[in-house]
């Protein structure tokens, strides 16, 4: 079979396809017949920095949709042939995966196996920052750094059925402000955002604010909250130093910080995952949110995927396209 590997850190070129022999699951995993992969940017920090990279050579790769290949002992809910998407800690830039039973997800009813790969990543992280992790209530202000992206453009369309009051988002350019404002946003705002958020809510700031990128922009997001509201780091795309706040920090507008990780939910709450994934999957399945596909390459053209996506250019979601 063929995957692609990283042999040492640097830009998209060291991702290399090579042959490898097809993976057999062993207890408790199953082996995926790969469809479609979903890009994301911690494979661009894997490929880059070794962002949760245990050893070289590295497959990148979080998601996948396919159908299963085979199952391992103590395997009783998935069967062969049947369509699935699949989070997993890597390997998934490749035409054979195994992988954990605990993070396959069954496809639903109405989602292909294109749109089932953009899924497991995205979906259940949008899902946990607004409502598990953040607490919506109805009528609340979000803000969301990154709009555009694929988290960004499910968070304003989820925000949104979920209730909240105005919705604003915080992109890079012009062209990405225009396309968030399809997807759920009432205001989105270019480059600098702590003033223009002051002006929209009349001085007050917003109750729930959701970043991505870590360093001045962690900061000002938390600025821009208002009294009792709460700030969720989720990532750290600026690669800043990691931020630390003291009481004093917290006391000013009684605000409070939480974090959030998919893969880490994985590892230590599975279960729970898979609840938060249930309810997110229908909510694609009922057309309550819709994540567009912006970008789909060979899996052999991954690293023309890693150039789009590093270049901040892109929208929505990329695709690598292994088997239809």
């Amino acid at each position: 079979m063929r995957v692609v590997q990283i042999q040492e850190f640097g830009g998209p070129e060291v991702l290399k396809a090579v042959e490898a022999q097809a993976p057999e699951p062993g207890p408790g995993q199953v082996s995926i017949n790969v469809a479609y992969v979903g890009v994301n940017f911690a494979d661009i920090k894997a490929r880059g920095e070794g962002y949760r990279v245990p050893s070289l050579p590295f497959v990148p790769g979080l998601e996948v949709s396919g159908r299963i290949r085979a199952v391992g002992d103590g395997v009783t809910d998935l069967a062969v042939g049947q369509p699935v998407a699949a989070l997993t800690a890597g390997g998934a830039y490749a035409e054979v995966l195994v992988v954990d039973a605990a993070t396959v997800f069954a496809t639903l009813d109405g989602i292909d196996l294109r749109t089932a790969a953009t899924l497991p990543t995205v979906l259940p992280t949008a899902h946990a920052l607004l409502r598990e992790v953040g607490r919506l209530c109805d009528g609340e202000t979000v803000l969301v750094q990154g709009a555009a992206g694929g988290v960004g453009t499910v968070l304003g369309q989820l925000a949104k059925a979920s209730g909240a009051g105005q919705v604003y988002g915080v992109v890079s350019g012009a062209a990405k402000a225009e396309y968030a404002l399809k997807y759920g946003y009432d205001e989105v705002f270019v480059g600098d955002f702590a003033d223009e958020v002051r002006a929209a809510t009349g001085g007050r700031g917003v109750d729930l604010a959701l970043d991505p990128v870590g360093g001045e922009t962690f900061q000002r997001s938390l600025g821009a909250l208002a009294p009792f509201g709460r700030l969720i780091s989720f990532g750290n795309a600026s690669a800043a130093e990691p931020w630390r706040l003291g009481q004093q920090e917290l006391f000013n507008g009684a605000v409070s910080i939480a974090g959030f990780s998919i893969l880490t939910l994985a590892k230590t709450a599975p279960d729970t995952l898979r609840e938060i994934a249930a309810r997110a999957f229908r909510m694609v399945a009922d057309g309550s949110v819709h994540l567009p596909i912006t970008a789909e390459f060979p899996l052999t053209e991954a690293a023309e995927a890693h150039r789009l996506m590093e270049a901040r250019s892109s929208t929505g979601k990329l695709l690598l396209r292994v088997a239809d």
